[in-house]
């Protein structure tokens, strides 16, 4: 620190810039010779935006991309396996049906399939011939769909669309019944001898199985959504001829949309 009594020494001040120059842009010089950054960021962002293949991007109606399959990319599929295990009481339908059940899992996805009788499994599988990535994915579904009780008809559907899920809801996830108030719900989801859930079916273009107090739902996204707001319906106590008309609104729309 310097004395109180040192001469202070005078610090030059800078020199005023002139008002021309500090309008203008600054640009920073490389000197490497270089581009300019604005010129690098300029040419970093013409490589990176993607540039349109031979085959430009498709849409179809709806607005929606449609992309090539990725079976027909020729890539070998990984090998994998499952075991798909069998309720005691679907083994015996699965003995009688099982020339139906196989033939497409093999002629259709090109899997390997065989039934473990002892442990009472399905055991499904890729090779060589399986092109499809997804195809133990679909076969896997397919026998699940006949485990809770589709028909083999309604659960082929799976094989071919992409497009079909299945939902499993319980009575007990709407209302807590129980006794004879349980039954009397499953017997309005049925009606007199199934006409209320054929009418369910038609009118929302889905599949449905009743097992006890477990109701499956095959079908669309959108049409199970109307599947199963009927059903939840039924179950609070709606009165099966209002049910009717809501399935004929239903049914009317859908045919206007297709």
């Amino acid at each position: 620190m310097s004395a109180p009594t040192a001469k202070l020494s005078t610090i030059p001040t800078a020199q005023a810039v002139p008002q021309h120059i500090e309008e203008e842009e600054e640009v920073l010089i490389n000197p490497s010779g270089a581009a300019p950054v604005d010129e690098a960021m300029d040419t970093t962002e013409e490589a990176a935006a993607p540039v349109p293949a031979s085959g430009s991007l498709t849409l179809d109606q709806d607005g929606k991309p449609r992309f090539a399959s990725v079976a027909e990319s020729g890539k070998a599929v990984r090998f994998a396996q499952r075991n798909i295990p069998i309720p005691p009481h679907r083994f015996t339908p699965l003995k009688a049906s099982w020339a139906k059940i196989y033939q497409p899992l093999v002629e259709h996805l090109h899997l390997q399939v065989r039934m473990d009788v002892r442990n009472k499994k399905i055991q499904i599988r890729t090779c060589k011939l399986t092109t499809d990535p997804g195809a133990i994915q679909k076969g896997d579904d397919f026998i699940r769909a006949f485990n809770l009780g589709f028909d083999i008809d309604d659960a082929i559907a799976l094989l071919r669309l992409n497009d079909l899920f299945v939902e499993t809801f319980e009575v007990k996830d709407v209302k807590t019944l129980t006794g004879d108030h349980l039954s009397r719900a499953i017997g309005r989801i049925a009606g007199k001898d199934g006409k209320t859930k054929f009418a369910i079916e038609n009118a929302s273009r889905t599949r449905v199985v009743l097992a006890d107090s477990k109701i499956h739902i095959l079908g669309g996204f959108e049409n199970i959504k109307i599947a199963r707001e009927t059903i939840v319906s039924l179950i609070l106590g709606a009165p099966p001829g209002k049910i009717y008309g809501n399935l004929r609104i239903i049914s009317s729309r859908l045919k206007e949309r297709f």
